[in-house]
C-alpha cells in the first residue's frame, strides 16, 4: 500500500479572489508561508519518502516547507499543475461567476472546457494518472503531492466513486492535507480530508 498525502498549497494574495491557474509568479503571502510552515510541522512525523509538486511558485514554496523536516528536495511534476483556464486566466472569481460557462462549471463540470485552455475532464484524468504513477513508483511508501484544489478534488471524486460532476462539492482549504491509501490489490481508501494545521 502507498499512502498519498495530497496537499493544497498555502494562500496567495489571489487565493479565493482570482483564477490564477498557470500564470507565472504569484508567491505565498507571509501569512501563507506561516500557514504552510505550520502544516509542515504537523506532517513532520509522517515519514515522507518523497515530495512532489506542481510547477507553480505557490506550490513549490509550500512543498519546500513540507519537505524540509524530512531532509527532502521537492520534485516538480507537470501533471500536478493547476487547471489551464485559458482565456479565463487572471479573471476575478466575481467576474467568472457572472459567465454562462461558470454556471456549467458548477452544474456539469465534466462538460466544461475553458476557452483556449483545458477541459475539467482532462484535469481529472491527469490527476488520477499522476496519483497512480507516483503510487506505483513508491510501493509501501508515504509521499506528498503539493498541488491545487481542482486537481485534488478531481482525484478524490474518482477514488470516492463519485461522478466528476460532483467534484465542486470537494473543496480542500489552503493549505490542507488529504490522505489517500492506495493498496496494490484493493480499493482506495480516503483516510482524511482537508486537515489543517489548526485542526485537533
Amino acid at each position: 500500500m502507498t499512502r498519498l498525502i495530497l496537499i493544497r498549497h498555502a494562500p496567495t494574495a489571489d487565493t479565493g479572489k482570482r483564477l490564477t491557474g498557470r500564470l507565472p509568479g504569484v508567491p505565498l503571502t507571509p501569512a501563507g508561508r506561516d500557514a504552510a510552515a505550520a502544516l509542515a510541522g504537523r506532517l513532520a512525523t509522517a515519514g515522507l519518502g518523497a515530495v512532489y509538486t506542481s510547477p507553480a511558485l505557490r506550490c513549490r514554496q509550500t512543498a519546500a516547507l513540507v519537505a524540509a523536516p524530512h531532509g527532502l528536495r521537492p520534485r516538480v511534476r507537470r501533471d500536478l499543475a493547476d487547471t489551464d483556464y485559458g482565456d479565463f486566466s487572471g479573471r476575478t472569481l466575481a467576474s467568472a461567476r457572472r459567465s454562462a460557462l461558470w454556471r456549467q462549471v458548477v452544474s456539469a463540470p465534466s462538460r466544461v472546457r475553458f476557452p483556449g485552455g483545458e477541459a475539467l475532464a482532462e484535469v481529472g484524468a491527469r490527476a488520477v494518472a499522476a496519483c497512480e504513477d507516483l503510487a506505483a513508483a513508491h510501493p509501501g511508501g508515504c509521499i506528498a503531492l503539493v498541488t491545487h484544489s481542482d486537481v485534488i478534488a478531481a482525484a478524490l471524486a474518482h477514488y470516492l466513486g463519485m461522478p466528476l460532476d460532483c467534484f465542486p462539492r470537494l473543496s480542500p482549504a489552503a493549505p490542507s492535507a488529504t490522505t489517500v491509501d492506495l493498496p496494490a490489490d484493493g480499493p482506495a481508501r480516503v483516510v482524511t480530508f482537508g486537515i489543517r494545521a489548526e485542526d485537533g
